[in-house]
């Protein structure tokens, strides 16, 4: 299977730290040619000094996926360094932990920009390029794009965006060979918690989760690499979002309940 990976040129978003740093060394380590795209340049160029390396082939390109231009920059320097582009994967998120009542509106649009705009302008200038290839398109989204997950409004929001934008793009490239895939992480052991916006949008900075009990990056990563290679549609991992999609679609309201339940125990929890 890791040789379906072999010179595909794969570009990575959010790739400085958490699953985009483990997507990056999990293609690397696959044969694939990596790009990799983020805000932090001095992490980007440590990463991909590392790749190169150990004789992989790695760059990047300093990249906002909120700024069109950067989305665009970004897909240039695949071509330009490697003719092409094979895998997309949107990695790019910001989380959010505040009830509606209280969150600044300002919170939620910044959501948006990043997790939904951040994923419509990259695939959109990638997308003669991985139709030309008949290649794959990737959104990280979440459990919280399966079902509104409480204290995330303006996460769960973006998740379901990216979600319907990737879902249409599939029905659309149906006879151009287009794989699209949808993958859905629980909660991760990385720094997209430390960075969740509160109610002002300050940085919440510390994590209401015992990161040693959830499922790591790198297996996030080898989850994804495993469903691109096998071009699945959607990709649950872990026991709770393959059994939120179960009983969405059986007991939607008994979901709401034990989304509350879980959501209410976190410490400091915004729910009463």
């Amino acid at each position: 299977m890791s040789k379906k990976f072999t010179d595909k040129v794969t570009i990575i978003t959010g790739a400085s730290s958490g699953i985009g740093k483990a997507l990056a060394y999990e293609f690397s380590a696959r044969g694939a040619k990596v790009v990799l795209g983020a805000r932090q340049e001095d992490k980007l160029a440590e990463i991909c000094a590392d790749i190169n390396s150990r004789g992989g082939k790695a760059v990047w390109c300093k990249c906002d996926v909120t700024n069109e231009e950067d989305c665009k920059k970004l897909i240039e320097c695949a071509v330009e360094n490697f003719g092409g582009v094979d895998i997309l994967i949107c990695n790019a998120g910001l989380s959010m932990r505040a009830l509606l009542d209280d969150v600044d509106l300002d919170v939620l649009r910044r959501l948006m920009d990043v997790n939904f705009w951040g994923c419509v302008g990259c695939t959109k200038y990638a997308l003669p390029y991985l139709q030309k290839s008949k290649g794959s398109v990737v959104g990280v989204s979440s459990v919280a794009g399966l079902h509104g997950l409480p204290a995330r409004t303006g996460y769960s929001a973006s998740k379901y965006a990216m979600t319907g934008f990737l879902e249409t793009v599939r029905v659309e490239n149906l006879k151009k060979g287009l794989h699209v895939m949808i993958a859905c992480p629980g909660f991760t052991a990385s720094n997209v918690r430390f960075s969740a916006l509160t109610a002002n949008g300050t940085a919440q900075g510390a994590t209401p989760r015992k990161e040693e009990k959830m499922m790591s990056a790198e297996e996030v990563a080898a989850r994804i690499a495993r469903g691109v290679a096998r071009r699945k549609r959607l990709v649950l991992m872990e026991y709770e979002g393959r059994l939120t999609h179960f009983i969405k679609k059986f007991a939607p309201g008994l979901l709401d309940k034990l989304f509350y339940m879980v959501m209410a125990k976190e410490p400091d929890s915004p729910l009463k």
